[in-house]
């Protein structure tokens, strides 16, 4: 999805001799997420990606079920989710179905001491507290808060923290992260209508090249299951590398609202899309500038989609007692809008300074066990006068 870009050294043509100063060959990966009908890299590593050395017992990760099916608002308080030390014991999912998993995480630390893979899933990590560094074979990438990382499925990447207090919202998507088709062009340039373009997504930088041999840990997840593979040598001893498909990030701050003189409908905000769910940025923005406008948000139904916003930051007038990390759940089959008084509350009002994350999905999320234990149960009423 990203526009061509290269680091380090690489040969003239691919699938050619590119030797060494020694005079053996540097081992190239092909590394797509579609096979080889769709974008793709050419990595060179110093040596074969395949030397595994030993296997662990596989441990299950997958989610814990606790409603498959559901017909009314729900809300979780996502701070609630407790700090864990290690990286991927603090991921938490909370909101599952077949397409995408949402995940929560407070992570203490990253994950120095192996490396992880997510081998089914993209990833997009959106950091709500928190900077650091994101390692991977592809070089570095700094992030901080508001930054959205999205990573390929099978890169292999070590995370970074800064500080202990760190909050993520995370979507792991079973089928490839994009940018919205109606923002390109039909030969992949983002177009002038897109609220973002090519220079607010920012690639990888500081290739990192590790010729060392050893016991290193990969931990891979596959269909909801840990696997712990050692490899031989180092999963970061990559000399160069080109394509269009690699890491990057993207800021929340850096995409440019689209308003009007009426209220504008949801598709506005969209920031990326995969198959069946798309994901939407609600920035800081002026609101309608019609005399007659209603700055509130229309009642709309959900026939096709369950929505999810999750709140960052700022006030949200078109709801109550909104916390900072709570996740909003309004399934499709019913209605939804303002709460009681928030459409005369609007009128007159100018700008918004909310920060928020929604993902609609097009087919039925499910809870979790995790996702009980911090749901305000009362929400359901919240809407009654």
């Amino acid at each position: 999805m990203p526009h061509y870009h290269k680091l380090g050294e690489i040969p003239h043509k691919r699938h050619t001799q590119f030797r060494k100063s020694d005079g053996g060959l540097y081992s190239e990966q092909l590394f797509s997420t579609e096979g080889f009908s769709n974008d793709y890299s050419l990595l060179y590593h110093v040596h074969p990606p395949t030397r595994i050395i030993k296997t662990e017992k596989p441990v299950d990760v997958s989610p814990q079920i606790a409603e498959e099916k559901m017909l009314q608002h729900r809300s979780f308080e996502g701070f609630h989710i407790k700090p864990a030390s290690d990286y991927l014991e603090s991921r938490v999912p909370v909101l599952v179905n077949s397409d995408l998993h949402i995940v929560l995480a407070a992570p203490k630390q990253g994950n120095k001491t192996y490396f992880y893979k997510n081998t089914d899933a993209d990833e997009m990590i959106f950091v709500h507290e928190g900077s650091g560094v994101l390692h991977t074979m592809y070089g570095k990438l700094d992030f901080a808060y508001g930054d959205y990382l999205v990573i390929p499925r099978g890169t292999i990447y070590q995370i970074e923290f800064k500080t202990e207090d760190n909050r993520l919202f995370i979507v792991e998507s079973f089928s490839p992260i994009r940018y919205p088709k109606r923002y390109m062009s039909k030969n992949g340039q983002l177009l002038e209508h897109s609220p973002y373009c090519e220079r607010d997504i920012r690639t990888p930088y500081g290739l990192e090249t590790h010729d060392e041999t050893g016991d290193f840990i990969i931990r891979a997840k596959k269909r909801g299951v840990l696997y712990n593979l050692h490899y031989g040598t180092h999963p970061f001893d990559v000399v160069g590398w080109d394509g269009c498909c690699y890491p990057f990030a993207f800021s929340i701050h850096d995409f440019e609202p689209i308003t009007g003189r009426v209220h504008q409908p949801p598709p506005v905000h969209q920031t990326f899309e995969a198959h069946n769910f798309v994901v939407c940025s609600f920035v800081p923005r002026m609101y309608d500038y019609h005399p007659q406008s209603i700055p509130a948000p229309y009642n709309h139904s959900n026939i096709d989609s369950d929505e999810v916003l999750y709140y960052v930051d700022g006030d949200f007038m078109s709801r109550k007692n909104v916390t900072r990390g709570m996740i909003t759940l309004h399934p499709a089959g019913i209605p939804h809008g303002p709460h009681p008084g928030a459409v005369e509350k609007s009128i007159g009002k100018t700008e918004t300074k909310e920060l928020a994350v929604m993902v609609d999905t097009f087919h039925p999320l499910m809870l979790t066990k995790q996702a009980l234990q911090i749901e305000n149960e009362g929400y359901i009423m919240s809407w009654a006068e």
